[in-house]
């Protein structure tokens, strides 16, 4: 596939098989592929092996002497120390092979001799993939748990005064503003659990059972897999989705509403006059149906990605405000690449009732703190949804102007009362309920632009309220530690 959704660090494997040559192939197919590979040729080796350093993956041959596949694979699920360790067993074709006793003791998935090599690749991959995602997000979970009982901790020691009463709301905030991305996660772990759980005893048989048609279709969707699909608004993706069936429609195909959805989701629009064909056979709805699962999973793994990140500037903005790091410098960063980051982590927020209206003009990068400018989009376009409820129409659009580069974020809300205006930067000035705001989203919001030394301006009347964020497009400050 032409997407990935990321890459695998150098990975350790360790091949246990008692044939020299099914060794010897195995060992040659993942080294040529950059993977470190321990062979090794019976399973009473294989766990001393494994006791002595414990690898990422294990291929693991069933019928061997002295001790089974089978046998190894009950003592490692059996040891703390082995027992996260993925297995993948090998098997011939003309061997039993109880496939509900390999999974019942702990195996995620099988290989059967002789090799294709490309179905050894992705199987190796995808659980190699899920054991990185997996140690990613409990070290991340860690960390951002560390963070909240940290700040927690502090808030409850620093109550005891009026400064730091007001300290442990922002506190309390930032703490709230983690949880949005670890909702994310939370959402995009569940449905990586579900494929693995629904669809992953699925793969062996619908590798095995795929005609070579079939085999070429499923590589030909797979390979136009968009993952920039995420960035385009409801609107375009109805407007695509009855071009789809229009054409489908015209090629009589049967249920053209239901597959162009799935094109829609996978990121296929146009182009699709070389599979029409493949589309029109009923047999391929399997196909279609799987390359659609794949392509969720890439999604959710790029939404943990994108959330991790997110939750890491969050803290990252919390440090900044309490004190002033002297050693960052700018750099040139694109403001719609930051603006996209945040809205793809509230995508979910914004399926539920929320239409953005996007106009990006040509504009160059400028010399800035990125992650600081993450923080401003965050809360400039958190407040916006609030004041609609949801529910509505975001307008972002980012032009060039003379020398500064303009920022308008819009919002059909109920717009900000005339009495509210003056105190709106104010810190700790809110008025949303206890415990749904600290009071200073806008305050950092203007102090960031300043230290960019741009400029923030609002203007607001019911049904339209506008915050235009105006940064230099000058050159790189000299010998600048802002």
């Amino acid at each position: 596939m032409n997407s990935q959704p990321f890459s695998s660090p150098k990975a350790d494997i360790l091949v246990v098989d008692d044939t020299p040559e099914n060794l010897r192939l195995m060992v040659k197919i993942l080294r040529e592929n950059s993977y470190k590979v321990r062979p090794v040729p019976s399973g009473n080796l294989a766990l001393s092996a494994i006791e002595a350093s414990p690898p990422d993956l294990i291929l693991l041959d069933i019928m061997m002497p002295e001790i089974s596949g089978y046998e190894v694979c009950q003592r490692l699920k059996n040891n703390p120390k082995t027992q996260s360790i993925p297995i993948i067993f090998i098997s011939a074709m003309n061997e039993v092979f109880d496939k509900v006793k390999g999974f019942h003791l702990g195996a995620v998935d099988y290989i059967t001799k002789p090799f294709e090599i490309d179905e050894v690749l992705v199987r190796v991959k995808t659980h190699l993939d899920n054991i990185f995602l997996q140690n990613q997000l409990q070290q991340k979970n860690q960390e951002l748990e560390l963070t909240l009982e940290q700040l927690k901790l502090t808030q409850s020691q620093l109550i005891q005064s009026e400064k730091m009463a007001a300290l442990g709301q922002l506190i309390a905030g930032v703490a709230h503003e983690i949880n949005t991305p670890l909702g994310a996660i939370r959402a995009s772990v569940d449905n990586l659990t579900q494929f693995f759980d629904r669809t992953l005893e699925e793969l062996p048989y619908f590798f095995e059972t795929m005609t070579v048609d079939r085999k070429k279709f499923f590589y030909q969707l797979s390979n136009q897999i968009d993952q920039s699909n995420d960035h385009i608004s409801s609107r375009e993706k109805r407007k695509n989705r009855k071009g789809l069936v229009r054409q489908l429609e015209a090629y009589h195909i049967p249920e053209a509403d239901a597959i162009a959805d799935t094109l829609v989701d996978i990121g296929i629009y146009d182009k699709i006059t070389d599979i029409i064909p493949e589309l029109a056979k009923p047999e391929n709805d399997k196909v279609l149906n799987m390359v659609y699962q794949i392509s969720s999973i890439q999604k959710s793994v790029k939404t943990v990605s994108t959330a991790t990140d997110q939750a890491a500037k969050v803290v990252f903005a919390l440090k900044c405000y309490a004190r002033h790091d002297l050693h960052n410098s700018k750099e040139l960063a694109q403001i719609n690449s930051g603006i996209e980051t945040v809205l793809t982590l509230y995508q979910n927020k914004l399926k539920k009732g929320i239409d953005v209206v996007k106009n990006y003009k040509d504009t160059p990068p400028i010399w800035c703190y990125p992650d600081e400018l993450h923080q401003v989009w965050t809360n400039l376009i958190h407040n916006a949804l609030q004041a609609m409820n949801y529910q509505g129409t975001l307008f972002i659009d980012v032009f060039p102007e003379k020398q500064h580069v303009h920022v308008k974020i819009a919002d059909t809300g109920p717009g900000i009362s005339s009495e509210n205006m003056p105190r709106i930067f104010d810190a700790f000035f809110t008025t949303k309920s206890p415990g749904e705001g600290s009071g200073l989203g806008l305050d950092i919001v203007k102090k960031i632009i300043h230290k960019h030394q741009g400029k923030i301006d609002v203007n607001s009347v019911p049904g339209n309220t506008q915050f235009i964020v105006s940064l230099p497009l000058s050159t790189q400050e000299v010998n600048s530690h802002a």
